[in-house]
């Protein structure tokens, strides 16, 4: 329970609680004016404070790091872990928690803090001794699952808050609280095996990473073939035929230095080797039309000249037969000059052809050489053009395996969560059915305390779902104001019985006169004076903020007395130091 709660700043309105039932009231005082109002006067910052205390969060808008209250620090004395032990924070460093008290047998001890000498600890490991000393809860890393139950959670639910939508449905401590830890968290407080709801969140969120994946394959690579694996294989199979093949080629490379200077040098031999046989050609033509010509040099056919005088009856002189002779004579010498003069031409031709011949084998066989080199490796240019397509067949390659990998896990995964669906949802019934009593006890306990407000009974229902773990409650009486705030009372007073029972919990119940808004006057004094009796009966302490005006004057039963539960400091709506606070801010 909580004792008391103090503070350095010297405006606070210290609060002191006893054991059962507490309200702590706004009235309303007699300079008041209409536009006044209690709702500034701290009874929601009194709840703010015990969350602050309590390890909440503890953000820059915080008001405890506004100008006004930042530089002092706020002190609950309150029962953990079987000892009144003194917890202290304030905004200037909301990351340290002070201690006083028994603190040796906690799971992470406090230490001395070597400038002032007082026992701290840090906000997170004031969270974790918490969460162990009041909910049991593990501590071991090994032990905490990422779904689990935590501290904050639980203790939520003794402490609802307005601003955060804690009044809005039963099973809800805020708007933000996801489905999943309403599951966790409810069935952990009533004693049913939390770990299966755990189970839950952990396929919803594979669920989720499938749909991340589907989104991704769509506006990914996959393009056509998204989903289908079986095309997926045959793609990946011929990447993996290239890419082998690229590496092999890669493997049997040999590089060539020079490779472009030999290649140069070939081709600079393979033009020479063309002028040398178009050269070779000329002079074979050449050699054909001499030695046609040398065939065809004969002397002067003298007999057919003198033949053909005689027959023109011609008798040439003897003086003309001398010249004759002379002319014959000159015309073998002729003849036989030319047939010099042809056949030395010839021997020159036929020795450029030798020696062209000559040099083009020499030419040839350095070419041979050139070649080999060049077929035996290639150019480093040509080397990293290979390895280059080798790397992007490679990453295709692999891109190819992840998409594989992603549609067999798209095509597989839908039937792999639908099987542990249905397992859980088996494993979530037999629990209910082995812990039936657990249940038994919650309905019944939800069911007395609506026939204490209502003529009719509400109910709670437990169910195994394929969804996991479901918690509903109804009131029938549709015709009374603020059913919801009253469903909220009552299941909220379940889990302190509940949980008290167990041994675990703050063991405290607040709740904030938003609470009950809109409900009947006569309904509010039913759960007033209900509150109040359960938590003597239970042990546990409820702590009630209301304003003064709508605090029910009758609608009591048995001489209950309202008042005498009011705590003795009271809260006003005096502008400047009626609040808890004593002063105004932000």
């Amino acid at each position: 329970m909580i004792h008391n709660l103090t503070s350095d700043l010297e405006s606070f309105k210290t609060l002191k609680f006893t054991p059962g039932f507490n309200i702590l009231l706004a009235e309303k005082t007699a300079q008041s004016t209409d536009r006044q109002t209690r709702n500034g006067s701290g009874k929601t910052s009194f709840i703010e404070l015990v969350h602050f205390i309590f390890g909440g969060n503890s953000k820059p808008d915080s008001i405890f790091r506004s100008d006004e209250l930042k530089p002092h620090s706020f002190e609950m004395q309150v029962d953990i872990g079987g000892h009144t032990i003194s917890a202290a924070r304030s905004g200037t460093k909301p990351a340290l928690i002070r201690l006083q008290g028994k603190t040796g047998r906690w799971p992470i001890m406090p230490k001395i803090c070597k400038k002032t000498g007082d026992l701290v600890l840090s906000n997170t490991n004031w969270r974790t001794d918490l969460g162990e000393l009041l909910f049991a809860l593990p501590t071991s890393s090994d032990s905490i699952s990422r779904f689990g139950p935590t501290f904050r959670s639980l203790f939520s639910y003794f402490a609802r808050r307005q601003d955060g939508g804690g009044f809005v449905q039963p099973t809800q401590h805020s708007g933000r609280q996801q489905n999943w830890d309403q599951q966790v968290a409810i069935s952990y407080l009533l004693g049913l095996d939390a770990s299966i709801a755990q189970q839950f969140q952990e396929t919803r969120a594979q669920e989720s990473a499938m749909a991340e994946l589907r989104k991704a394959a769509k506006q990914g690579d996959l393009g056509e073939f998204y989903g289908n694996s079986a095309d997926f294989r045959t793609r990946l199979a011929i990447a993996e035929t290239k890419a082998g093949q690229l590496q092999s080629q890669l493997a049997e490379f040999n590089v060539v230095p020079e490779y472009a200077a030999i290649e140069q040098e070939a081709s600079e031999i393979t033009r020479s080797i063309s002028t040398i046989n178009d050269d070779n050609m000329i002079d074979q033509e050449l050699l054909l039309q001499l030695r046609t010509a040398l065939v065809s040099e004969e002397p002067p056919a003298i007999t057919n000249v003198e033949k053909l005088y005689n027959e023109a009856n011609v008798v040439l002189p003897e003086i003309v037969g001398r010249r004759f002779a002379e002319v014959s004579e000159f015309h073998e010498a002729i003849v036989r000059n030319r047939q010099s003069h042809l056949s030395a031409e010839i021997t020159a031709a036929e020795a450029r052809i030798a020696e062209r011949e000559a040099r083009r084998l020499k030419l040839d066989r350095r070419r041979g050489q050139l070649m080999g080199i060049l077929q035996s490796g290639g150019a480093l240019e040509h080397y990293s053009r290979l390895q280059e397509e080798a790397g992007r067949t490679e990453a295709n390659v692999e891109a190819l395996r992840q998409q594989l990998e992603i549609a067999e896990r798209i095509e597989s995964t839908r039937v792999q969560l639908d099987i542990e669906r249905a397992r859980l949802q088996q494993a979530l019934q037999a629990d209910l059915h082995e812990r039936n009593d657990i249940t038994n006890d919650a309905i019944v306990i939800f069911e007395e305390l609506s026939t204490s407000l209502y003529e009719q009974a509400g109910h709670l229902t437990v169910a195994a779902t394929s969804n996991g773990p479901t918690f509903k409650v109804a009131i029938d009486a549709q015709r009374s104001k603020g059913i919801n705030r009253m469903q909220i009372f009552c299941f909220d007073l379940m889990l302190a019985e509940l949980t008290a029972k167990r041994g675990i919990g703050p063991g405290f119940l607040i709740h904030d006169s938003h609470l009950f808004d809109g409900v009947d006057e006569r309904q509010v004094a039913k759960a007033l004076q209900l509150g109040a009796n359960h938590a003597k009966k239970v042990g546990f302490q409820y702590i009630v903020t209301m304003n003064s005006d709508v605090l029910p004057e009758d609608g009591f039963q048995n001489g209950f007395d309202v008042r005498r539960y009011v705590n003795p400091t009271r809260l006003t709506d005096e502008e400047e130091t009626g609040g808890l606070f004593g002063l105004r801010f932000g």
